[in-house]
């Protein structure tokens, strides 16, 4: 599905953040990515994405719809909870797909709220829910347990992964905390 060879990546000429990077994930796979900050955690997702190019090297993605999951929640302010998870629907798409996503991320009856009204693990949960109704075959996410507490970050990943695993998706999980990558993934990846 995925493969990365000797992929380079800089911000700045000369100052690589990404430098001769080789990696493979295979069809419904769940990779975690762990590393210290900066090393390149997000901008490897970012250039899987799309939304950054690689220096050099070759990125090669079978992807047809990846979903990302931002460190930081992009809802749209002006959307109800409800109205962000339909933005990312065909119009004719069964209703009930919100409502099972809510219920994944243990927020059944936020639908009428606006982002504003939302803390921020609520919004965390309303991204992740956004992804999963969005689907798709390669999920990226960007630290999105890390403003929830230990037992609700330990039910979500537990429950995602089941989902990701029904539905045949791969994932990567960018995450610090090695018991979540641990819990999650089939393989993780160190970057230095």
């Amino acid at each position: 599905m995925l493969k990365l060879d000797r992929l380079c990546f800089s911000y700045t000429p000369g100052k690589p953040v990404l430098q001769d990077l080789c990696l493979e994930l295979a069809d419904g796979e769940l990779l975690a990515v762990m590393g210290p900050s900066g090393c390149g955690k997000s901008t490897l997702l970012n250039l899987i994405a799309g939304l950054l190019r690689p220096t050099s090297g070759t990125l090669r993605s079978d992807s047809l719809r990846p979903a990302y999951v931002f460190q930081e929640p992009r809802l749209f302010p002006w959307l109800t909870v409800e109205q962000n998870l339909r933005a990312v629907l065909p119009p004719k798409a069964d209703p009930a797909v919100i409502a099972d996503a809510l219920a994944l991320v243990e927020l059944p009856d936020a639908g009428r709220l606006f982002p504003a009204a939302l803390s921020g693990g609520m919004k965390t949960r309303v991204s992740l829910a956004r992804a999963l109704v969005y689907g798709g075959d390669l999920m990226l996410l960007d630290e999105p347990f890390a403003a929830l507490n230990e037992e609700l970050r330990t039910q979500l990943l537990h429950r995602l992964k089941a989902r990701l695993k029904q539905t045949g998706s791969s994932a990567i999980l960018v995450t610090h905390q090695r018991e979540d990558a641990e819990a999650f993934a089939d393989r993780i990846k160190i970057l230095p």
